[in-house]
């Protein structure tokens, strides 16, 4: 079996337990926004970022987030451009910043960053969409930001930061006996060390311009 079809059929079978978990575990968790819901996809997302690298881990929230649209979700489009952005700014961070040096000490470090960025993210985003999606006042929403949107955010990352520590070298080791992950000394360089880091990068700038514009009421 070639590198190629063993890394599409790994991210196959990733993006498939992904939706099974998004499907089956789905936990409101904050009284004041029940849109607000815990999943553990991000868990399956950053063990295929840590694998193959943060592309391949942007790669399967499209696929997840586009299959959660059309099945569970009632949020639409807009559920779907919040998801992706929520676990790519999560599994993508963190799998930028062990693909540069693969410890479970980087490991570590790059979950806690993805927390802190998919938060950040995530605030922000939701000052600029729920307005216009739920027609309810800005500030309104920003009320909202500390009590609920702040806690859930970092309780959901926290939360899939710490199974994706547990979960991952067994995931690693499993699919390493099934062929469909070579062992470390096998594995090749992927010719864009970079990718990772840019599209966090994108997401940041963007996040930064709208919010700047919401601000100054242009949006």
């Amino acid at each position: 079996m070639s590198e190629k079809t063993r890394r599409l059929t790994s991210l196959g079978m990733l993006c498939a337990v992904a939706f099974v978990v998004t499907v089956l575990i789905r936990i409101p968790i904050v009284a004041a926004a029940p849109f607000l819901k815990l999943d553990f996809k991000d868990v399956i997302i950053v063990i295929g970022g840590f694998i193959f690298g943060p592309l391949s881990a942007a790669m399967v929230s499209l696929v997840v987030s586009f299959l959660e649209m059309v099945s569970v979700s009632d949020n639409g489009v807009v559920g779907f451009a919040m998801n992706v952005l929520a676990s790519c700014a999560f599994a993508c961070t963190a799998s930028a910043v062990y693909k540069r040096r693969r410890t479970a000490g980087v490991a570590l470090a790059g979950l806690l960053q993805g927390c802190v960025a998919m938060t950040a993210v995530m605030l922000l985003w939701n000052y600029l969409i729920m307005p216009p999606y739920m027609g309810v006042e800005r500030s309104e929403v920003a009320a909202l930001l500390v009590p609920a949107l702040l806690p859930f955010n970092l309780l959901k990352s926290g939360i899939n930061a710490a199974v994706s520590i547990l979960l991952y070298k067994p995931v690693v080791l499993a699919l390493r006996r099934t062929g469909l992950v070579p062992a470390p000394e096998e594995r090749g360089g992927s010719g864009k060390p970079m990718v990772g880091v840019l599209l966090v990068a994108g997401i940041v700038l963007v996040t930064c311009v709208l919010f700047a514009l919401a601000l100054k009421g242009i949006l």
